[in-house]
């Protein structure tokens, strides 16, 4: 016991400085979103002081997190952890303060530290991404890559080809206009739409823009990973196949 304590003592000369919400997320504490939100709440401590925005680490200063250190030893960085969840309504995907509701992290009590690829609202459902992976976040979530993300989507009234059409061709929103997509019409009130822009709780504002109310949205698909019959509540790790194409997207795009 000894021995391993000493070891985790030891500074790595290897790394060098770097941003403290970089390196939280490459460490597998959380996304980088997620880091400068815990830094502005000040529960991220830097030799016992609180860090601030834009600051960064060396190696042997002392990190903590929400009341945990983070070791910066390289031989402790954890294995890499991808999984596809069915995030229930009522569950949010943010730790901040603000938020009464259960998080997602302790909704699932996973043994290893994750967090969540991006968000789904509370009042949503479906697939989310969770991981220790910082680089698969920044690849991911890149605004630039245009990655598909499919939903569907209940509403309280009658769906028009009027609606179809301005919901397809780009709705004013957030002091912008959203980008064209792809929608479907399923049910007198309902459809699927395919988006490739991640603006805040986008679907409910296009909706509401247009004179209508969201009653239920759930996310069925992020690039070439799809939710099928996952339960809701319930997770699964990413076969091979599939973290191989998601890799290979985020790849070809970095080119």
């Amino acid at each position: 016991m000894r021995e391993a304590v000493k070891k985790e003592s030891v500074k790595d000369e290897s790394v060098k400085d770097e941003r403290l919400n970089k390196w939280l997320s490459q460490m597998g504490v959380c996304s980088r979103r997620e880091a400068d939100r815990l830094i502005q709440e000040g529960r991220v401590l830097v030799d016992g002081c609180p860090a601030v925005m834009g600051q960064k680490v060396s190696p042997g200063q002392t990190v903590v997190c929400n009341g945990i250190p983070v070791s910066w030893e390289t031989s402790g960085r954890p294995e890499p952890i991808l999984l596809a969840v069915n995030k229930p309504r009522g569950i949010v995907c943010t730790t901040s303060s603000k938020d009464r509701a259960e998080n997602i992290v302790e909704y699932l009590k996973y043994p290893e530290r994750i967090y969540p690829v991006g968000r789904l609202d509370k009042d949503s459902e479906g697939l989310l991404l969770m991981t220790n992976d910082g680089a698969i976040v920044n690849g991911i979530m890149r605004a630039r890559n245009r990655h598909e993300k499919e939903y569907q989507v209940e509403v309280n009234k009658e769906i028009t080809p009027e609606f179809l059409k301005k919901m397809a061709s780009g709705v004013p929103i957030l002091d912008t206009v959203t980008r064209p997509c792809r929608i479907r019409k399923t049910g007198e009130r309902s459809f699927t739409i395919i988006l490739t822009q991640g603006l805040n709780r986008q679907i409910r504002r296009m909706c509401e823009a247009l004179g209508y109310r969201v009653t239920k949205l759930k996310r069925v698909r992020i690039m070439n990973i799809h939710l099928k019959d996952l339960k809701t509540g319930e997770y699964r790790p990413l076969t091979e196949k599939e973290l191989a194409e998601l890799k290979k997207q985020i790849g070809e795009e970095k080119r």
